[in-house]
C-alpha cells in the first residue's frame, strides 16, 4: 500500500470512528483500533515518533474503552454519560503535563523527532482526552477541540495535508460530540432491565 493510500485509509477510518463516538455507538471502538494501527505507520514515516508511540498507547486505551462501554450500555445500546469531578480533572491534567514534559525531554535527547516538545505535549493531552472519553466524560470533547486545533497547524507544517484536513473535520466532530454528550448527560439513564436507577449522589470515575 502506498503512503498516500495508507494515509487516506487511516483518515477515513478515523473520521468514521469519531463520528460513531459522538453517537455513543460501541462499533466506534474496533474501527478506532484499525485506524490507529494504520496511523502508527503514517507517523513513523513522518518522524513524528511521539505520535507513533501515541497510536500504540491509544490501542490499549481503545481496548479499555471498548470493555468499559460494554459494561455501561443502556437498554438502547448506548452508554450513559458520567460527570467529571473537579479534583479528578486537575489530577488528570497534571498527569498529562508531566507525561508530556517527560516524553518531550526523551524525544529531544534521544531521537531526531521534528517537533519533540509540541509533539509530546499534544500526545499526552490526547491521552487525557482518550481516557476521559473511555470514562464517558463530556470534558473529553473540550480537550479534543483544543488538541485538534493545534494538530491542524502541526500537520500542515509537516506537509501531512490529508491528516491536517482530517483534524479540521475532527474539530467539527468534537463540537458535535460535545453537544450530543451534553444533551445525553441531562437525559434519564435507563438500564438494560428497562428501569431508571436511583441516584444517591454524584457519580465518580
Amino acid at each position: 500500500m502506498s503512503a498516500e493510500l495508507l494515509e487516506w485509509s487511516a483518515a477515513a477510518l478515523s473520521m468514521l470512528g469519531v463520528w460513531l463516538m459522538t453517537r455513543r455507538r460501541m462499533i466506534g471502538w474496533p474501527i478506532g483500533l484499525v485506524s490507529v494501527a494504520l496511523y502508527a505507520f503514517v507517523f513513523a514515516e513522518a518522524r513524528l515518533y511521539s505520535d507513533t508511540l501515541l497510536q500504540i498507547v491509544f490501542g490499549g486505551f481503545l481496548v479499555y474503552g471498548w470493555m468499559s462501554w460494554r459494561h455501561s450500555a443502556q437498554a438502547d445500546g448506548l452508554v450513559s454519560i458520567v460527570p467529571l469531578p473537579a479534583r479528578r480533572r486537575f489530577v488528570d491534567l497534571g498527569a498529562g503535563v508531566a507525561v508530556g514534559l517527560a516524553l518531550g525531554a526523551a524525544m529531544h535527547t534521544w531521537t531526531n523527532a521534528a517537533l519533540p516538545w509540541l509533539d509530546a505535549m499534544l500526545a499526552a493531552m490526547s491521552l487525557v482526552a482518550q481516557w476521559w472519553q473511555a470514562r464517558r466524560h463530556v470534558a473529553a470533547w473540550w480537550m479534543w477541540i483544543v488538541v485538534d486545533v493545534v494538530y491542524v497547524g502541526l500537520y500542515l507544517f509537516k506537509s501531512l495535508n490529508v491528516t491536517a484536513a482530517l483534524y479540521a473535520v475532527f474539530i467539527g466532530l468534537a463540537v458535535l460530540g460535545l453537544r450530543r454528550w451534553s444533551a445525553a448527560s441531562n437525559a434519564p439513564v435507563v438500564t438494560a432491565s428497562g428501569r431508571q436507577p436511583a441516584r444517591t449522589g454524584t457519580p465518580t470515575p
